[in-house]
């Protein structure tokens, strides 16, 4: 079963210069349904890779299965140096895209983010994949009292609060949102 790998320490695997320990967390984008094929690619390559997986259970007419399915569709996560030769090999291998970030040659993404992902993932925590949301940004209450309200997004001291207004008196009001789900307009 394909979990995630991130180390280069697997029998026939290249030794990588130390170089590649100290590299930064960059994200490929893959052609879709490709996600396992570039990770299992990459790492016979002996390039660092984390693909987090979520499981699902999935139902045929004859029979039930569990399916491991990529987080992320369309993206596997590479660990390398920013200046390295792995970039045109990662580029090379099929099923791979391009880097995602600035001119196709990727934006690091900070240690932080792939960590509390794996932690998520390793620890085995239930989790649902969720709607990226911007502070700033118009979003919809779903369900409970104020099922449909929109206004924008705001952050004041860690507490997530929905700003409505009346444009043409120019005032708004701002309420709580802890609780409720949202989702972009």
């Amino acid at each position: 079963m394909f979990d995630y790998c991130t180390n280069n320490t697997e029998p026939g695997l290249p030794d990588r210069p130390k170089v590649q320990a100290l590299g930064r967390w960059f994200a490929i984008q893959t052609r879709p349904r490709h996600e396992k094929a570039v990770a299992n690619g990459l790492q016979e390559k002996g390039i660092s890779v984390f693909l987090p997986l979520s499981s699902a259970v999935h139902q045929w007419s004859d029979r039930r299965r569990l399916i491991q399915n990529p987080l992320f569709v369309g993206y596997v996560f590479v660990r390398v140096a920013e200046s390295s030769n792995d970039r045109v090999s990662i580029l090379r291998t099929a099923g791979v895209t391009n880097f995602v970030g600035n001119r196709s040659v990727g934006t690091p993404i900070p240690d932080s983010q792939v960590e509390a992902v794996r932690m998520i993932v390793e620890q085995g925590l239930p989790f649902t994949p969720h709607p990226f949301l911007r502070i700033g940004q118009r979003v919809r209450i779903q369900g409970g009292s104020l099922d449909g309200l929109q206004g924008i997004l705001v952050a004041v001291n860690g507490d997530q609060s929905l700003v409505v207004s009346v444009e043409l008196m120019q005032r708004s009001l701002a309420i709580r949102i802890t609780g409720y789900r949202v989702e972009p307009v």
